[in-house]
């Protein structure tokens, strides 16, 4: 019985096939969560109050982030910033004084918060991690349609990175670019839509929780629905490069076999 042979040169073809469309997909999911990011729960509507999460992964392969600075603008100031508590790391509020004071349910505030840093206790985010940190926030400013909260990320070799550099109209994203919060049209009530994680209502004053009761659960909800779709689709286009690669390999079998009879 003889054996035919898979010529060489389409092997190689085929095997090159595979590995290239295995990699596009390894490089396309990298660069889809290679930037620290902020992401609403819910809406982010003007004059209202939302929480929202920031996202911060780890580029490193040899070393771990341990501490993370996000800046808040002061030109459009926020009187509430909130932290929800992160186990394995401490959270620090730094407020400043604002030229002009801000007028909030009928009160003068004359400083808002200007940083929120993230210390890590123990390792951080490891290599090949992520982590996320929530934030309560209000009153939105209702006369921007985007906050730029620029950030700092610093790894366990001394090494920082500065998310800072904002998108240019009709540019390409710059290589460092500072998480953008994108403000929706202003609700009815002026509260917005977002949904407020637990631990950060139950420090909210009365006026904050007036704007983060409503429809929670129905955010919440949307949210991981969300969130599920998102690693769905992920998981669907990791099979789908498998899939094709293989279908290269064996293209390149059955090409061989025909030239061998």
């Amino acid at each position: 019985m003889s054996v035919s042979r898979i010529p060489a040169r389409v092997s190689t073809r085929a095997t090159l096939a595979g590995g290239i469309v295995l990699s596009s997909v390894v490089l396309l999911s990298g660069t889809a969560f290679a930037h620290v990011s902020v992401q609403p729960q819910g809406e982010a509507a003007k004059g209202g109050y939302a929480t929202v999460n920031i996202k911060v992964p780890n580029e490193r392969d040899n070393a771990s982030t341990v501490k993370l600075e996000v800046n808040f603008p002061l030109d459009h100031p926020l009187a509430s910033v909130m932290p929800q508590p992160v186990p394995g790391w401490k959270a620090e509020v730094t407020k400043s004084k604002l030229d002009k004071p801000l007028e909030l349910h009928g009160k003068k505030i004359n400083e808002a918060v200007s940083k929120v840093t993230w210390t890590a206790d123990g390792s951080g985010i490891a290599p090949g991690f992520f982590q996320t940190f929530p934030l309560s926030l209000g009153q939105l400013p209702e006369d921007v349609d985007q906050l730029v909260l620029k950030s700092i990320q610093t790894y366990s070799n001394k090494e920082v990175v500065r998310w800072i550099e904002e998108q240019k109209e009709g540019a390409e994203e710059p290589q460092n670019p500072a998480p953008v919060l994108k403000l929706s049209a202003a609700s009815d009530d002026h509260h917005g839509g977002g949904a407020t994680a637990p631990s950060a209502t139950a420090t909210a004053s009365a006026g904050e929780k007036a704007g983060h009761d409503g429809k929670a659960g129905d955010h919440e909800e949307k949210t991981a629905a969300a969130s599920s779709s998102s690693d769905t689709t992920a998981r669907i286009l990791g099979v789908i490069g498998i899939l094709v690669g293989v279908a290269g390999v064996a293209f390149g079998v059955l090409a061989g076999r025909r030239r061998s009879a």
